[in-house]
């Protein structure tokens, strides 16, 4: 699916989680989180790898990548150093690109709640890379937050973390199951306030028939069923 500008805003009306609903793989790690709860993003992923304390190849793929673009850097095993700071983002604010998400900590926590552009990092560090051209990839397969990351892939963050949707996965289809279940939520939260509807269990799924079903009751009748008759 082509990402375009309509595409890119009805995704910021999806929170990422609506399609944690539908996915098995392509979510990072909880610790991977916003600078600020408000920082949302969703934009195609253009790669850094930077495993060492050299942030050289964040700065040569913010200079490479294309407007709207979201880097996602691969830090590797390295969680000290910060990789980059609101100096760093200022660029990338300036370069119109779409946002960071970095599998590490950043560091000025306070200027880059300021600069409002999206930023999910692990943490903050006073701590950082230097700028010595010795380490890096850009564009290539990378790994952040424990799941691959493929330049192109669709990433969408918000105050919960942050998921990596290939284009082939992101579908219409499941798009249209993502907006559904926002509206279904919405629904319900206007019955509540406008009709005093109270939520006391799902519509979808009888959990309590579920769980006291006589399963094995059932699966024995199956099973009788099945078997081949003594001739």
């Amino acid at each position: 699916m082509e990402f375009t500008n309509e595409l890119k805003e009805r995704l910021l009306n999806i929170a990422p989680a609506q399609f944690g609903h539908h996915i098995e793989h392509g979510f990072m790690h909880p610790r991977i989180k916003p600078v600020v709860p408000e920082m949302k993003l969703a934009g195609p992923a253009y790669t850094v790898r930077a495993t060492e304390r050299d942030g050289s190849a964040l700065y040569y793929g913010i200079m490479k990548a294309p407007k709207g673009a979201v880097l996602v850097v691969d830090r590797g095993r390295e969680d000290i150093f910060a990789i980059a700071g609101d100096q760093l983002v200022l660029m990338m604010k300036h370069r119109e690109l779409g946002g960071l998400v970095i599998d590490g900590p950043a560091t000025d926590r306070i200027g880059l709640a300021k600069l409002g552009f999206p930023v999910f990092c692990t943490g903050f560090s006073p701590v950082t890379t230097l700028c010595k051209g010795t380490n890096g990839e850009v564009n290539v397969p990378v790994q952040c937050g424990g799941t691959v990351v493929h330049p192109g892939d669709i990433i969408l963050g918000d105050a919960d973390g942050v998921i990596a949707l290939s284009p082939e996965l992101l579908t219409e289809e499941l798009i249209e199951a993502a907006e559904n279940m926002t509206k279904n939520e919405l629904r319900r939260a206007e019955r509540i306030e406008k009709e005093g509807y109270r939520f006391l269990q799902r519509e979808d799924v009888d959990i309590v028939k579920f769980f006291e079903y006589d399963k094995d009751g059932l699966i024995d009748r199956i099973k009788k069923e099945c078997s081949y008759s003594d001739k």
